[in-house]
């Protein structure tokens, strides 16, 4: 049985300006492709906010309520527990360990660290208040990757620290992701990021964005 073919054959992808019969494009379609790929950058970076805002909240709850993960069922902030004493109290490796020990359990550094991954936790779930949130978050991997300073190859005892890279490790990556999700306005998607920018206090201090 006979077909009959499109006399315009071609792959399907066209780009606007480079049709084959010469025609000009139409300027509507081009507005409506760069729309499109626009909304999928703005849900890309939306997804990828609410997920970084999960990272913190999971570990203020587990730490607040010992889920039996990161933290033992029973050993949480809400049964007498301290979140920072056993990570702080084993820094073995560094410049700042002796400072980390002395940190260590003390209720400044819990609530600090607690409020901390709160703030940020729900900040980037809202999308709102994203670049305090930047900072904060930044503060917090800077001290966890000094606190586990992955450019030494032995430890304090002199055992192998097992470091996976020296200096591109995840507290690295996670505060280069904070202050793009900041830089992006990543909370305008998927999130309360435009009126939050319309309350007159955020209007008057950008940095509050």
């Amino acid at each position: 049985m006979a077909m009959h073919q499109s006399t315009h054959r071609g792959s399907g992808f066209h780009l606007p300006s480079s049709r084959r019969n010469g025609a000009v494009s139409v300027p509507g379609a081009a507005d409506s492709v760069e729309a499109g790929a626009l909304a999928a950058r703005a849900f890309v970076f939306a997804s990828a906010r609410v997920l970084m805002g999960f990272v913190f909240l999971w570990a203020f709850l587990d730490k607040t309520f010992g889920f039996g993960y990161a933290t033992a069922s029973g050993k949480g902030w809400i049964d007498g527990g301290s979140p920072t004493e056993g990570f702080l109290g084993h820094v073995a490796v560094g410049p700042m360990e002796s400072t980390f020990h002395s940190w260590a359990g003390a209720a400044w550094a819990d609530w600090l660290f607690m409020l901390g991954l709160l703030g940020v936790g729900l900040a980037l779930t809202a999308g709102v208040a994203l670049r305090p949130a930047a900072v904060a978050g930044t503060v917090m991997m800077a001290l966890m990757w000094a606190a586990e300073w992955p450019p030494a190859k032995h430890l304090s005892d002199g055992s192998a620290s097992m470091s996976t890279n020296p200096f591109a490790d995840y507290h690295v990556l996670y505060a280069v992701l904070l202050i793009a999700l900041a830089a992006v306005s990543a909370g305008d998607a998927l999130g309360l990021g435009r009126l939050w920018a319309r309350l007159p206090i955020v209007r008057d201090h950008a940095w509050l964005r």
